[in-house]
C-alpha cells in the first residue's frame, strides 16, 4: 500500500472559521433570519483562499488511504483544478459533487470540504465500500479569488477579495456544456475530458447558489432543486434524476430549518445538469443554495450570519446522498413530492441565476 505523503501544513485561520461557522445552532426557523446585504456584513475574508483550499484538501489527502487528489485541468490563469476521489470499486455506483462553477458561491465548497473531512473520520462510516465519491470542490478558481480581466468594482462584500460569477475571461461557466470539448472554456473542458468522458458517472449534484428573496408560500426557502429539463433526456436519467432529489428533499425538510423549493430553471442542453444528463446519461440534480458570498447586486449576497446553517446544509445533501446510494435506498426513493413541490417565486422578481 502506497505511503501517504507528509502531512502539509493548513491555513488555521480557515479552518477556525469554518469550524465556528458548522458548529452554529440551528434553532427551527432559522430560514431567513440570517442579514442580507444592508443588514449586516457581507465578509470573503472568513473564506478559504484558493491557497488555504488546495493546503486543506493536501492535508487531508495525507490523513486519509481512501483519498486521492486529481488535479483535472488548469484554469485560465493556471491555478490547478482539484478532484477528491474515493473509488473503491469500478463496478459501484459513481456520484460527483460539483462546486463554485460560479466563483461568487463559495459556501457550498465550505460544506464540501467538511464533507471530504467526514470521511476520513467515521462519519459516512461504511459507504465507501459500496459508492465511488467525487468531489470537485472550486472549479472556478479565478472567479472565487477574483482574479479576472475585467473590474469587480461594483461589488459589495468587505474582506480581502471580491469573488466574481465569470471566469477570468468573463464567461458563465455554467454555459458551456453544449459546445464541442475544443470550444469550451479550459475549466469546463476539463471537466467533461478528465472527469465526465474518463468515469462512468450515475448521478451528480451540481450545487449553486441563488439570490436571497427566493421564497415558497410566504417562506424565504433555504435552497431550491431541479431535476434536468431537456427533451433529449433519457426517460431512466430523468426518474433517477428525481429520485436524487427526493433524497435531498426530505433530508432537508425533516430538519426543521430547511425549506427547499423547486428552483425555475431553463431547459437548454449548455446548462451543467442538463448537458450532463443528455450527453453522458448522468442523472443529475441542482441545488440552488440561499444567497451569495458576494454580487454586484445587493439582495443577491448575503449576510455572514447566515453561514452555518447554509454550511450544515452542504454537509447534510452529501452525507445523506451518499448513504442513500451506497444502502440502494435511493433506488426506492418516492418521488410524487415533485409533483406537488411549490416552485418558487421571488419577493422583488431577481431572474433566475443557474
Amino acid at each position: 500500500m502506497t505511503l501517504k505523503k507528509k502531512v502539509l501544513s493548513v491555513s488555521l485561520s480557515s479552518l477556525m472559521a469554518l469550524g465556528a461557522m458548522t458548529a452554529v445552532s440551528l434553532p427551527a426557523g432559522a430560514v431567513g433570519n440570517g442579514p442580507s446585504a444592508g443588514n449586516g456584513s457581507v465578509q470573503t475574508s472568513i473564506l478559504h483562499t484558493y491557497d488555504s483550499f488546495v493546503d486543506y484538501l493536501k492535508t487531508q489527502d495525507a490523513k486519509q488511504e481512501a483519498l486521492n487528489l486529481e488535479v483535472i485541468g488548469q484554469t485560465v490563469k493556471g491555478r490547478d483544478i482539484y478532484m477528491a476521489k474515493y473509488v473503491s470499486n469500478p463496478e459501484n455506483p459513481t456520484v460527483l459533487f460539483l462546486t463554485q462553477q460560479h466563483g461568487n458561491e463559495q459556501l457550498t465548497t465550505e460544506g464540501a470540504l467538511e464533507f471530504i473531512k467526514h470521511l476520513g473520520t467515521g462519519k459516512t462510516s461504511g459507504v465507501l465500500e459500496n459508492v465511488n465519491i467525487l468531489v470537485i470542490p472550486m472549479l472556478n478558481a479565478d472567479g472565487a479569488m477574483g482574479d479576472v480581466d475585467f473590474s469587480l468594482e461594483d461589488y459589495h462584500a468587505d474582506g480581502d477579495r471580491h469573488l466574481t460569477r465569470y471566469n477570468a475571461n468573463k464567461v458563465d461557466l455554467n454555459r458551456e456544456h453544449d459546445k464541442a470539448t475544443s470550444d469550451m472554456e479550459p475549466e469546463v473542458r476539463a471537466l467533461h475530458e478528465n472527469v465526465f468522458a474518463k468515469y462512468d458517472i450515475d448521478y451528480m449534484i451540481d450545487l449553486h447558489h441563488q439570490g436571497t428573496l427566493s421564497e415558497t408560500e410566504g417562506e424565504l426557502v433555504s435552497g431550491s432543486i431541479l431535476y434536468p429539463t431537456n427533451a433529449n433526456v433519457k426517460p431512466e436519467v430523468l426518474e433517477r434524476s428525481k429520485k436524487l432529489g427526493a433524497v435531498v428533499y426530505n433530508t432537508l425538510e425533516e430538519t426543521g430549518w430547511g425549506h427547499i423549493g423547486k428552483y425555475n430553471g431553463g431547459s437548454g442542453a449548455n446548462i451543467g445538469r442538463n448537458g450532463a444528463a443528455v450527453r453522458y446519461d448522468i442523472s443529475t440534480l441542482l441545488f440552488e443554495m440561499r444567497g451569495m458570498s458576494d454580487h454586484y447586486i445587493e439582495s443577491y449576497a448575503l449576510g455572514q450570519k447566515s453561514n452555518g446553517y447554509l454550511i450544515k446544509q452542504t454537509i447534510l445533501t452529501l452525507d445523506e446522498t451518499v448513504k442513500a446510494i451506497a444502502d440502494g435506498s435511493i433506488e426506492t426513493a418516492d418521488t410524487s413530492f415533485w409533483d406537488t413541490l411549490p416552485q418558487q417565486t421571488s419577493r422583488q422578481n431577481e431572474e433566475a441565476d443557474e
